[in-house]
């Protein structure tokens, strides 16, 4: 990849030059040229999050996608429907820097979250929204079907891998379930 005397002449500041790396470093994002780069980081967001404080919670209709550029991030997944306290909670998996996460709510209409997630620590994300990917889509239609082209790749390989996981519980609960005599039916 060519780098160019200007790409990081007129960084403003190495908190600039991180997002620019965080972005380039993100699977989402990997193919994109320079200039691409540069467009994304005129739109994207950057926030803080306590421990303890949800990103977003499971049930809420999402907007967009994370990428976690410090700290660590849990994703829960509540098993009843009363509330998001403890006892109904299991951490699914805790993501560490340069995962991303949400990103199913940058194509789903009105979708809502699957799962929740909790900050295990001081994080600080970078944010890219619906509306973000609506503005890189007119203003440079090219980067946006890079974008869409490389979700979808994401969202075909985590449907694949969910379908492995249920045919495999299938399986498992088929080895546990006493069959079923023809009388008994």
């Amino acid at each position: 990849m060519v780098n160019f005397l200007w790409d990081n002449l007129f960084v403003k500041d190495k908190g600039q030059l991180a997002l620019k790396e965080a972005l380039q470093n993100c699977y989402l994002f990997e193919n994109l040229l320079p200039q691409e780069i540069h467009l994304l980081l005129k739109i994207v967001h950057t926030r803080n999050f306590r421990p303890g404080e949800y990103i977003f919670k499971q049930g809420e209709i999402g907007v967009g996608m994370y990428i976690l550029l410090s700290g660590s991030v849990d994703i829960i997944v509540t098993t009843a429907k009363e509330s998001l306290d403890n006892a109904n909670n299991k951490v699914v998996s805790i993501l560490k820097p340069q995962s991303f996460f949400g990103e199913h709510s940058l194509v789903e209409e009105n979708g809502r979250r699957s799962a929740s997630a909790m900050a295990r620590e001081e994080v600080q994300v970078l944010g890219f929204f619906k509306p973000d990917l609506q503005e890189i889509i007119e203003r440079s239609p090219t980067t946006g079907v890079k974008i869409l082209y490389r979700l979808g790749e994401i969202l075909g390989k985590r449907l694949k891998e969910t379908s492995v996981k249920v045919s495999e519980l299938k399986r498992q609960i088929e080895l546990i379930t006493p069959p079923t005599s023809s009388h008994e039916q």
